[in-house]
């Protein structure tokens, strides 16, 4: 597997797993008249204005097997004084549950805050509906620290929670994590419709 920065020319891709993801880990969260609609457009609006006007804090990556897109991941570093780097997106296409593609991304995403960034932290939000990414998150060492109101794009408030790393989760380097630990990552990895981060 190897991970990647994204292109422009990946738009059409990104945007079709995003909302692959979606119509999946948030079916009875979303309504279904939402997910069942054009999402791919809805979510293609999202990252076109991602790539035409970066954040000067903004990376995007791509995993890909064999040349095809598996996973992706877009963070911004330093958005917010007390939590550090938001992990904003994180989704792994489902049929490449279990290989670990999710754990990779987040230490992959961590290291680029640490190399590029000041921030000793990270956090990401998760919807309080969605329990396999709470666990998925805590088993690679987030904790839950407060509760907001997600205003959803199909127009409903949704719970959601803050998960945070006080520490970012790459600060070891790729050696010094046990054999043990890393058959954890790949065993305990999820699916896309389990751990789907909003937006």
């Amino acid at each position: 597997m190897q991970i990647r920065e994204a292109h422009p020319s990946d738009l059409e891709a990104i945007a079709n797993l995003h909302a692959w993801s979606w119509r999946v880990a948030y079916r009875g969260i979303l309504s279904d008249t939402f997910l069942d609609s054009d999402l791919v457009t809805e979510r293609r609006a999202l990252w076109r204005e991602r790539f035409d006007k970066p954040a000067p804090n903004q990376t995007i990556v791509v995993a890909e097997i064999d040349g095809g897109m598996v996973g992706l991941s877009c963070a911004f570093g330093d958005h917010d004084a007390r939590w550090g780097t938001l992990l904003e997106n994180l989704h792994v296409a489902p049929r490449h549950k279990g290989l670990g593609i999710g754990a990779q991304l987040v230490r992959h995403i961590a290291a680029w805050s640490s190399r590029c960034h000041t921030a000793a932290g990270m956090h990401l939000w998760v919807l309080t509906g969605n329990t396999a990414a709470q666990g998925f998150y805590k088993r690679l060492g987030a904790s839950q620290v407060e509760e907001s109101v997600w205003d959803a794009p199909d127009g409903n408030s949704v719970s959601e929670f803050r998960f945070a790393w006080p520490t970012l989760p790459a600060s070891k380097s790729r050696s010094a994590v046990s054999s043990n630990t890393k058959a954890r990552f790949k065993s305990e990895a999820e699916s896309t419709s389990q751990w789907g981060l909003r937006p």
